[in-house]
């Protein structure tokens, strides 16, 4: 699959699916229900995690198991920014303090809320919180040359930590119940038909512009040095490269992009919770790449997208074999298919033994 094939592709089915829910009369076999328009929602914002994650792995050789961290904080930006929006519609009809911190007796609002009922400080935040973590952490790993399975393991590390630290009811973020109950978004109710296809559409468009960005960069005069970074990091570091600035940059646009995902998430939804920085949510965007085909883009947008359809599917049939179902597809594709969907698609024809190509005709 081409990328101009993939953009098409998400494009043209997000507005599709957006026309069929909201112009086909619901009594018709064509119509899309709203349930539908936001599950394909959280399949793209998902499919915007994996476009990340496969530009770290797939092309900086950087194996991130922590990348659900950006995700999610990109979701909380954007979660207090809708809960804020609620005012006085809550339960307890506080107009500054959401629900849970007037269960929880706050007496006023925490300093890390404040500038959160203003959209564009909410915007700037999804991009900032992600990706000024993402400096520091990088800076300090790459800098000490820290790599492979060890970077991994503190990777992971990392998110079971911000997991552990939003799961407290002090830390002002809901606790283990999140952030939720949302109504309204930039002034618009969330649960509108027309809302959740807009936000359909957007997360299409922003997951074609990840699409774009990321090809940019790995095309470039950068992205080739990344590659060789990737492949022989002391050979680069040999010839006069700085091995840990490609990585630091690459790995902070990663992030960034993923908090967009998790921003674009949480609408849709409805919800967000600790339970996004589950370490295994970082290892189930690993196995998408993978599924999907490191190292291409496309493929993290295709593996994203069918492995969650199939995890809809199945855990709809069968939720207690699930999580086997996806180590055995792991497994599978590592030992049979390492180039993933997309090395199967891609892999020329051979052609049969002892057969001589046809002669040109003569003209």
């Amino acid at each position: 699959m081409s990328m101009r094939l993939c953009l098409l592709a998400v494009l043209g089915g997000a507005i599709l699916l957006s026309v069929l829910n909201l112009a086909v009369p619901p009594a018709s076999a064509l119509h899309v229900p709203t349930y539908a328009i936001s599950l394909a929602g959280k399949y793209l914002s998902y499919a915007l995690l994996a476009v990340a994650v496969d530009l770290v792995w797939g092309f900086g050789g950087i194996l991130s198991l922590g990348h659900a961290a950006f995700f999610a904080l990109g979701g909380y930006a954007m979660g207090m920014y809708l809960m804020r929006q609620i005012g006085t519609r809550g339960v307890y009809g506080n107009a500054i303090l959401p629900d849970f911190m007037v269960f929880l007796n706050y007496k006023e609002l925490p300093l890390t809320w404040y500038g959160f009922d203003n959209a564009g400080y909410a915007i700037l935040m999804v991009l900032l919180v992600p990706g000024v973590l993402a400096l520091i952490f990088g800076w300090l790993a790459f800098r000490s040359r820290v790599s492979g399975v060890y970077l991994s393991i503190i990777t992971q590390a990392l998110t079971y930590a911000l997991l552990l630290a939003f799961f407290r009811n002090d830390m002002g973020f809901g606790g283990n119940n999140g952030l939720t109950d949302f109504k309204d978004m930039f002034g618009i109710p969330l649960q509108a038909d027309a809302t959740r296809c807009g936000l359909l559409i957007a997360t299409a468009v922003f997951l074609s512009g990840a699409l774009l960005l990321a090809r940019y960069v790995v095309t470039s005069r950068f992205g080739k040095v990344l590659i060789a970074v990737r492949d022989t990091e002391s050979r680069t570091r040999f010839l006069g490269y700085r091995p840990e600035r490609y990585k630091l940059f690459v790995w902070v646009l990663s992030a960034v992009m993923a908090g967009i995902g998790g921003a674009l998430y949480v609408p849709q939804v409805g919800i967000i919770n600790p339970g996004e920085f589950s370490p295994a949510n970082s290892i189930e965007s690993v196995i998408w790449v993978a599924v999907g085909g490191r190292g291409t883009l496309v493929g993290a947008v295709l593996g994203a997208v069918l492995v969650n359809f199939g995890k809809t599917v199945f855990t709809g049939a069968l939720p207690e074999l699930w999580l086997f179902a996806l180590g055995a597809l792991f497994i599978l594709v590592t030992l049979l298919l390492p180039g993933g969907i997309m090395g199967l698609i891609g892999r020329p024809a051979r052609r049969p033994k002892n057969v001589t190509p046809a002669a040109e005709p003569a003209e």
